[in-house]
């Protein structure tokens, strides 16, 4: 299982070995220098949200943050050795808790990384963002609801999913989770190709299409930090 205190020791390593201060990151996320610093310690636990804009941040999965072996590279498929089947035990799902009542259980999935399987829950009024603004990534996900009810905003939409409910959506549109019920909210979640930053989303001001953002490739994270005091 992954705790909060692992997931920030991780986080501090990996950005420290970037050669990116803490101030650069509160900077580039627009959140304040403590929270990181709460999360490093494992005073906080990092919301969905802040996950993968760390991830995106630093250039590495969200796996890796997580500490999820065998995620890191994507070997060709012409090289692939044969799958053989293979059964993970519910006691062996690695875990972690998001901040706000979310949480996270990985299912068995292909070792090259390019689909994960996850166990999601929501918690009593829990949101994949504590501040309410819609977040994307890159990749393509894929949901079935098992119990509970859980609300998607997708852009301008808003649904209200129930058991038997699913769901699917490109990840690069804005979007958000919450579970306004008195009980939890679960389901499992496939999400594909995913490998880049959470970035937050806001609507233009004429109300039209959303407000595009430069995707977080290495070049576009260097010129930003370049510009920051």
């Amino acid at each position: 299982m992954s705790t909060a205190e692992n997931i920030g020791e991780r986080i501090r390593r990996i950005r420290q070995a970037r050669g990116v201060s803490l101030r650069k990151v509160a900077q580039q996320l627009g959140v304040s220098p403590s929270l990181i610093s709460q999360v490093e310690t494992g005073k906080s636990r990092p919301s969905v949200a802040t996950l993968y804009s760390l991830a995106g941040l630093l250039e590495v999965s969200a796996d890796e943050l997580l500490g999820i072996e065998g995620t890191t590279s994507v070997p060709s498929f012409a090289a692939a050795p044969p799958l053989t089947p293979e059964v993970q035990r519910a006691s062996e799902n690695p875990m972690i808790e998001m901040e706000d009542g979310v949480r996270w259980e990985r299912l068995a999935s292909r070792p090259d990384g390019r689909t994960d399987s996850l166990l999601v829950t929501y918690e009593a009024g829990a949101s994949s963002s504590p501040t309410g603004k819609l977040t994307r990534h890159s990749g393509f996900e894929q949901a079935f609801i098992l119990e509970g009810e859980l609300i998607l905003r997708l852009e301008f939409d808003e649904y209200v999913l129930g058991p038997g409910d699913s769901l699917q959506f490109e990840s690069a549109r804005p979007h958000l989770y919450l579970n306004r019920s008195t009980a939890p909210a679960r389901g499992v979640w496939f999400v594909m190709d995913r490998n880049g930053a959470g970035l937050e989303a806001e609507p233009a001001a004429d109300g039209g299409r959303w407000r595009p953002h430069p995707p977080a490739n290495p070049l576009n994270v260097l010129r930003r930090f370049d510009h920051l005091d």
